[in-house]
C-alpha cells in the first residue's frame, strides 16, 4: 500500500533539467508541497508554472548549493517559509569525462564541487529539519533519497572523478542510512543506467561517446527514475528501500 504525501514538504535539488525536474513532478503528483532548487532560474519558473496548473504548491529557488552558505539559506527557506521538511532529493549532478591528462582540473573539480560536495551540504543542513519532521509527520517517517549512477558501482577509463564522486555518494548514503535508521530517517540511493537526460551534452564529445556505447540501447526517461524516487518515498514506514540500480533492458 503506498502513501500519499499530503501535508509534507520535498526539496529537489538539480530539479531545472532531467531526473530532478521529473522527480519533482511526480512528488507533486502524490501531493508533497515541492521546493525546486537549482541554478537556472528561468527554467525552475517553468517548472514552478506547470506544477501550479496541475493544482500543485511550489517554492521555487535559484541557487548554487555548491556553495555551503547558499545550501544552508535554501534549507532556511523552505523551512521558514512551508514550515517543515521531510523528503530530500539530491538529484543535481555533473558529469565531465575524457582521457586524464588532457582533462583540466577545473572540471574534475567542478564534478566534485556538484556531486559530491553540494549533495553533502544541502544533506547536512537538512538533517536537523528532517528529524523533527518525523515527530509531527502524518506518516512517521522522513526521506533521503541520492541519485548516484552504475558509475558508483563500476569503474571504467577515462571516468576516473565522475566514478569517484559516485562510490562516494553511494557510500555516504549507506553510512548515513545505519547512522540514522533508529530515528526514522530513510537514506536510500538510486543508481541509474543509460537514461536520455543533458547529462551527455555537459562536455563536447561525450554525446559522440556515448553513443559509440549505448547507440542500439534504448535509453530509460527521467520520469522511469522518478517513478524509483516516488516508490521509495511513498512506502510505508516499516519499508526502506535501500538501493535500486536501474538500467535500460538493453544495457549490458
Amino acid at each position: 500500500m503506498f502513501e500519499r504525501l499530503e501535508n509534507t514538504v520535498a526539496l529537489v535539488t538539480g530539479a531545472s533539467s532531467g531526473i530532478g525536474r521529473a522527480a519533482a513532478l511526480r512528488l507533486a503528483q502524490s501531493g508533497a508541497v515541492v521546493a525546486i532548487v537549482a541554478r537556472r532560474a528561468d527554467r525552475l519558473e517553468a517548472l514552478a508554472a506547470e506544477i501550479r496548473r496541475n493544482g500543485g504548491i511550489v517554492l521555487p529557488i535559484a541557487a548554487d548549493i555548491t556553495s555551503s552558505d547558499e545550501a544552508i539559506a535554501v534549507v532556511t527557506r523552505i523551512t521558514s517559509e512551508l514550515g517543515r521538511l521531510d523528503t530530500l532529493i539530491n538529484a543535481a549532478g555533473l558529469m565531465l569525462n575524457g582521457p586524464s591528462i588532457e582533462s583540466p582540473l577545473s572540471e574534475w573539480d567542478r564534478m566534485i564541487d556538484i556531486n559530491l560536495r553540494g549533495l553533502i551540504y544541502v544533506t547536512k543542513a537538512a538533517l536537523p529539519h528532517l528529524i523533527d519532521a518525523v515527530a509531527s509527520s502524518p506518516r512517521n517517517v522522513a526521506d533521503v533519497v541520492n541519485i548516484s549512477s552504475v558509475a558508483g558501482r563500476f569503474a571504467a577509463p577515462q571516468v576516473a572523478i565522475y566514478n569517484a564522486t559516485k562510490f562516494a555518494v553511494t557510500a555516504a548514503t549507506e553510512a548515513w542510512r545505519q547512522e540514522f535508521t533508529r530515528r526514522s530517517v530513510r537514506f536510500s540511493v538510486i543508481e541509474p543506467g543509460a537514461t536520455a537526460t543533458e547529462l551527455f551534452d555537459q562536455k563536447a564529445g561525450q554525446r559522440e561517446g556515448f553513443a559509440s556505447m549505448f547507440g542500439e540501447v534504448e535509453q530509460m526517461h527521467p520520469q522511469d527514475i522518478a517513478e524509483a524516487v516516488a516508490f521509495i518515498v511513498t512506502n510505508p514506514r516499516r519499508v526502506a528501500i535501500n538501493e535500486i540500480v536501474l538500467r535500460p533492458t538493453d544495457q549490458a
